[in-house]
């Protein structure tokens, strides 16, 4: 069974958290303020928080930023990763992820289904690394960034957890940039 390991050190992870909407401002962004709260409370550091519109180049511009900041380890991004025409989340990944985590998105569904049943096929939730940096793309809603938080994202990237998470991997991310 996975747990977590006292006899590890916990390892502060500095997340930067962007909210891709046309419609959303910092003032009423709750599923970006959803994520920092559990960031923060998690013992993690926000390194930046940000809103761009679902535009792919400015999604990838922000992203291609954090990836090259080394003081971000992470990036969480909600919003943009349905079925509209809007919904560019994933479009702008493609273009800048190394490598895929398909599981991240396999896992996410699968918890989502026993919480909102069927109605999660419509979600493109995604992840990869670029540059040594996660990304991790979500949904836009509240819930949606609960979950992913609550029941994936707060066990991977805390160093205590067993039998394996996202943060051991850290330092070995970018040997192939070496």
């Amino acid at each position: 069974m996975s747990k977590i390991d006292s006899a590890r050190d916990f390892l502060a992870v500095n997340i930067a958290v962007l909210t891709v909407s046309d419609s959303r401002t910092l003032d009423d962004d709750k599923s970006g303020a959803t994520l920092v709260d559990r960031i923060v409370a998690a013992g993690h550091s926000v390194a930046e928080r940000a809103i761009v519109r679902d535009e792919v180049d400015d999604i990838v511009e922000k992203l291609q930023g954090w990836i090259a900041d080394v003081s971000v380890d992470a990036v969480i991004v909600t919003g943009g990763t349905g079925l509209t025409g809007r919904d560019i989340t994933p479009e702008a990944f493609a273009r800048v992820v190394e490598k895929e985590i398909p599981g991240f998105g396999e896992l996410f569904r699968m918890l989502s289904y026993q919480k909102i049943s069927t109605s999660t096929i419509q979600s493109r939730a995604t992840a990869g690394v670029a540059g040594g940096t996660y990304l991790f793309a979500l949904p836009g809603s509240p819930g949606a960034c609960k979950d992913a938080w609550d029941d994936i994202l707060v066990h991977q990237l805390d160093a205590r957890y067993r039998p394996c998470n996202f943060v051991e991997l850290m330092p070995r991310l970018k040997e192939h940039l070496d």
